[in-house]
């Protein structure tokens, strides 16, 4: 059985199964158990949720991690906001990752999801001409991840 090992720092956030948490020193963690969980910056709050890629990584993240309610209406709001997302692209590229992550988080897949969703925000970033630091930001600082075989 493996065991994934999280270090993560003073103040850091990490969400698992639904539930929020901060740590107050820096700490050394161990999820033996399977688990939905995000930490640090990749949790989007909801005021950063400006673009229509990072509406559709919101929905995704609550489809992930939210309570049972909640990760139906995130699915839901996920499906809704990439087919619109999808419509409104000249991007083949970002189309195709969307549509790979809908089927990931069909599939109860939505972390990997996730991971396509924040390559659209980036592509969106390029596109738009935003400032890269803005998804960047979720990329970047994550505490040290190890996996650990017992």
């Amino acid at each position: 059985m493996s065991t994934l090992v999280l270090e993560l720092r003073q103040g850091d956030m990490m969400v698992v199964n639904g539930a929020p948490i901060r740590f107050r020193n820096r700490t050394r963690i161990e999820l033996a158990a399977k688990a939905r969980f995000l930490f640090g910056k990749q949790i989007m709050p909801p005021e950063a949720a400006t673009t229509p890629a990072r509406r559709i990584y919101f929905a995704l993240q609550a489809a992930y991690i939210g309570t049972d309610e909640e990760r139906a209406e995130g699915l839901l709001a996920a499906r809704q906001l990439i087919e619109e997302f999808q419509e409104a692209t000249t991007s083949a590229q970002a189309r195709d990752l969307l549509r790979q992550a809908l089927e990931l988080a069909d599939g109860d897949d939505c972390y990997q999801a996730l991971k396509l969703a924040r390559r659209v925000m980036r592509h969106e970033d390029e596109v738009l001409g935003l400032a890269p630091a803005v998804s960047a930001r979720m990329e970047s600082l994550r505490p040290e991840v190890v996996l650990a075989a017992e």
